[in-house]
């Protein structure tokens, strides 16, 4: 801590930062989102889609762009911090849209490899791999749409 700077002022900058209230705001509108579809397309409430990665819109993505975009407007568009932001948005996207969704993919192949060996006689105690993990570029690209929405309104 710098110059006369308490805990208690860090926290208070911490949760005024314009740039992190539109972020959260906008993964927590994404998630909130995941659980109305789920709701409505499997006609049941799944409590894991509260806080769960994957699924349609991406809240990563929505994150990271509220996120640049916030920063872009505050800071401006040609500001150091901004580039710094963007390249991190642009990460997040291709890691949930290539990375994670090639996981999800692996898992879903492990998965059915062990329940048609759990068939034959061979025992498994591992619990099933998560599937839903990553994310289509559709999702990716909802997720980003939401983002900068919220981080045009929050900035």
């Amino acid at each position: 801590m710098t110059g006369g700077q308490t805990i208690v002022n860090i926290l208070l900058d911490i949760v005024t930062n314009r740039a992190i209230q539109a972020a959260a705001l906008a993964w927590a509108i994404a998630q909130t989102i995941k659980v109305f579809l789920t709701l409505a397309i499997s006609k049941r409430f799944d409590h894991t889609r509260v806080f769960g990665s994957g699924g349609m819109p991406s809240s990563h993505s929505a994150m990271a762009c509220a996120m640049v975009t916030t920063v872009g407007f505050r800071e401006g568009f040609s500001s150091t911090i901004f580039g710094l932001a963007f390249c991190f948005a642009g990460v997040v996207m291709y890691d949930a849209a290539g990375v994670r969704r090639s996981t999800g993919r692996n898992a879903a192949v492990i998965n059915h490899l062990i329940e048609g060996l759990a068939g034959n006689g061979f025992a498994f105690d591992e619990e099933r791999l998560k599937e839903l993990v990553g994310h289509t570029p559709i999702q990716v690209l909802a997720g980003a749409l939401l983002g900068i929405l919220v981080g045009a309104l929050i900035a």
